[in-house]
This record gives structure tokens, C-alpha cells and sequence, in this order.
């Protein structure tokens, strides 16, 4: 065999990317280097496997599709060899695809992740991040190992541990009103402008708030991303509903958002990780999932500020 599971990586990162310098970037490797491997690829197996656009990046040829996701296989059966000598060692190493919801990523998984792999120096954590419903398509296509995200829907054949509840809060900035209250209503929410976390099933969670109170929200503006949706609630745009409770209460033009408790009795939204059914799980597997167990409840959650005890 005269390729490397190296450039079958490079390989495969080209191919998810679609141009080489988003694969350098992805990889923290050189553009040259990934060329290289690509061009050793293609004149060792006698294909070609990408098209080249000048400006435009690539795209996979018929047989760079079918090649892909046959080098994808093979990576994956390599690195499951050090998950088969875990279990003969007792050692705990090899390589977890780790899940994240879009939104707990970036306030769980760093210091989750660090912390693991601190334990556990022969171990690393590949990070995914996504919505729920991509977290859950990923988990059953086997490209994840396991997800940490909200019981919002878990698909047959996908099994959910709860870890932690996360209230509804309302984040306004701080010269609104609302700033100063110890709580608010969603009937005195329903005539101010609503900025709203669009990401599939958030939004419906959200919204449904509003619907079993037989109330409609005054929608301003939605945006898919957490932080944009924090700058512009920071800048006197609006308001916002949430349930993560980020340590910083600075948007990312340095305002100021204040978190101010929902009144009434909702329906949180629960954190926890999600597994395959049936799916014989591997050491490795298992200490992350003992770790999630511990590092995540209702009092304490990695990245995340304290609840309020009235929430």
C-alpha cells in the first residue's frame, strides 16, 4: 500500500471543504501539503478525484464521491483500533466525535473537552457543531459518537440521557425597562420587538411559549446565530427569550445584556447526551458519558453561570 491514512485524511477534508484552503485552515496544514497528498492520491489509485475551478475551489468527480466515503471508512476502522486495544488494556484512548447543539457548544465543550482529555492524555475529542435536528442525523449516520443537545425531538433508534433543565429567561439590554425587574411576564412581552433564536425546533420551543397562552410575539428580526442575536438585544433592538446563561453578560460589541426571569411555569429545556440504541459502546465512550454525568445538572453546568434560585 504506497498512501498514508494522512493523505486519505487531507483527502477527505478536501472533499467535506470543496477547496483546498478551507481544508488548510480546518487542518492547520499547508495548502502544498494537502495538494500533495491529493495528487499522490490520484496518480496511485488511477483516478481522477477532483475537478479543478480556477478561483472557485473543487468539486469530487464521480469517483471521488464513491472514493470519499470509502477513505471515510477506512479512517474510521483505523482509529477504531485504538479503541479495540483499550479494551484489551484497560487504557482509556483513541479518538471520540463529540456533537454539540449549535447553541452549548461554545460554553460546555471547552471546558468539558479540557478536562477530559486531561484525565485522559491518550484521548482526543473531535468537536461537531450543529442544530438539533443535524446533531440527531449525524448520531444515526454513525459520523458522531454522541451529542450533547435538548430533548426537543429524539428520533426512533436514539436514546437521551437528561442532565440538566434550563428555564426560559429574557435577555433585554440595559437601559430597557425591563432591566431593572426582578421578573416579566409574556403577556407584557407580546407588544415589544422580539428578536428571535431561528434555529429549527428553538424557534417552534420559543414560539410555543407564547401559543399555550394564547398569546402572539411582535416579531423584529430573527437570525440563526446566538451572538448576533445578543448584539442586537444589547444595542436596544429588542428583546430575546433564552435558556443558556453564558457567564459574560457582555454582547460581542462589548454592551451589556441583562438576564431577567420569565414569570409563570414553562416547560425547560433539558440537556443531555444522546446515544445510538443497541450500539455496543466502547470504553472511551463510556468514561465521557460518566464525565457528562457528573459536570452537568441543574446546579451546575460547564461554561455556564449559576441559576437563579427563583427560576
Amino acid at each position: 500500500m504506497r498512501y498514508t491514512l494522512r493523505q486519505l485524511e487531507y483527502f477527505v477534508a478536501a472533499g467535506e471543504a470543496g477547496s483546498i484552503r478551507h481544508a488548510s485552515e480546518k487542518l492547520s496544514i499547508s495548502q502544498p501539503s494537502i495538494s500533495t497528498a491529493i495528487g499522490h492520491l490520484e496518480q496511485e489509485l488511477g483516478v481522477q478525484l477532483f475537478i479543478r475551478h480556477h478561483a472557485q475551489g473543487l468539486s469530487l468527480t464521480p469517483a471521488g464521491r464513491r472514493l470519499v466515503l470509502d477513505a471515510k471508512r477506512v479512517i474510521q476502522m483505523a482509529e477504531g483500533l485504538y479503541t479495540a486495544a483499550s479494551e484489551v488494556t484497560d487504557q482509556v484512548r483513541g479518538r471520540l466525535n463529540v456533537g454539540a447543539m449549535v447553541t452549548l457548544a461554545p460554553l460546555i465543550m471547552p471546558e468539558l473537552a479540557h478536562g477530559f482529555m486531561s484525565s485522559y492524555p491518550a484521548t482526543e475529542i473531535r468537536q461537531f457543531e450543529a442544530d438539533h435536528e443535524q446533531l440527531m442525523d449525524r448520531l444515526k449516520r454513525a459520523e458522531i459518537d454522541i451529542a450533547i443537545t435538548y430533548d426537543l425531538q429524539i428520533p426512533d433508534g436514539i436514546s437521551f440521557l437528561p442532565l440538566a433543565s434550563l428555564p426560559p429567561h429574557i435577555l433585554v439590554s440595559e437601559a430597557h425597562p425591563f432591566a431593572g425587574r426582578e421578573a416579566v411576564a409574556l403577556r407584557e412581552l407580546a407588544d415589544e420587538p422580539l428578536i428571535l433564536l431561528d434555529l429549527p425546533l428553538s424557534r417552534e420551543y420559543f414560539l410555543a411559549l407564547f401559543f399555550r397562552e394564547g398569546l402572539e410575539p411582535k416579531m423584529y428580526s430573527r437570525s440563526a446565530h446566538q451572538e448576533v442575536v445578543r448584539t442586537m438585544v444589547a444595542n436596544g433592538y429588542g428583546y430575546t427569550l433564552a435558556n443558556v446563561r453564558p457567564r459574560s453578560d457582555l454582547a460581542l460589541d462589548g454592551r451589556r445584556v441583562v438576564r431577567v426571569r420569565l414569570a409563570g411555569d414553562h416547560r425547560p429545556m433539558v440537556v443531555g447526551i444522546a446515544t445510538l440504541d443497541n450500539a455496543r459502546k466502547s470504553r472511551l465512550l463510556e468514561r465521557f458519558e460518566e464525565r457528562c454525568r457528573a459536570s452537568m445538572s441543574d446546579t451546575s453546568l460547564p461554561g455556564m453561570a449559576p441559576p437563579d434560585l427563583r427560576d
